[in-house]
């Protein structure tokens, strides 16, 4: 199966849903380690995406996701602006002027988001950021597509790892970000990243559903 674009269009409305449903829970995570700010900014800048998209409808992938990235660039302040918008302005190259992308397209596109995080951000396993719930989303989509699942079961398996590595950032102390000047105080919290980024891949399974 492939995701259509219109299924990713929906992925995208879904995320800004889920990350407006839960503003508030986001910017309490972020209160403890943060800026308390990271529930607030990621809501302002999906609902300009959802305006910008109720607006102008886009012709593909590469659009679409586009789209997102530079509104996201241009409305959210603090790490997560740069950080979500390189995430899908990677997609995006990845993606191409298509209507739909099959399962390997798709995983390849996400990976390309993971290497544009990292490379913005600079961070890596253990950290206590949003890489440790992506990276493992991403290399369970690349294995349960390996298995032969199609894409919806592979992103449901994504999202799954996603909540686990989400999870796995409580005991951590953190090593990059605003959260890291705490040292030892740090753990014992989620990351407000890692806990978006799930929501990320939990709208990506229910729109693929």
């Amino acid at each position: 199966m492939s995701a259509t674009l219109d299924q990713l269009t929906d992925w995208v409305r879904r995320f800004a849903a889920e990350v407006h449903e839960h503003r508030d829970e986001l910017t309490r995570l972020d209160a403890a380690i943060g800026d308390a700010d990271h529930g607030s900014n990621l809501d302002r800048g999906m609902t300009a995406v959802v305006a910008a998209l109720d607006a102008e409808p886009q012709p593909s992938a590469a659009a679409l996701f586009k789209k997102v990235g530079m509104t996201l660039v241009s409305t959210v302040g603090g790490a997560s602006g740069p950080l979500y918008g390189t995430l899908f302005l990677r997609v995006a190259t990845s993606a191409g002027e298509v209507t739909e992308l099959d399962g390997p397209a798709f995983a390849k596109a996400l990976r390309a988001g993971l290497e544009g995080v990292v490379a913005r951000g600079k961070a890596e396993a253990g950290d206590k950021t949003m890489y440790d719930a992506l990276s493992p989303a991403v290399d369970a989509l690349d294995a349960a597509l390996a298995d032969g699942d199609p894409l919806a079961e592979a992103l449901r398996a994504a999202a799954a790892a996603a909540a686990a590595g989400r999870d796995a950032t409580i005991p951590l102390v953190a090593r990059k970000g605003r959260a890291s000047y705490l040292g030892e105080r740090s753990a014992g919290h989620q990351d407000p990243g890692a806990t978006s980024v799930t929501m990320l891949v939990a709208a990506a399974a229910d729109a693929l559903a």
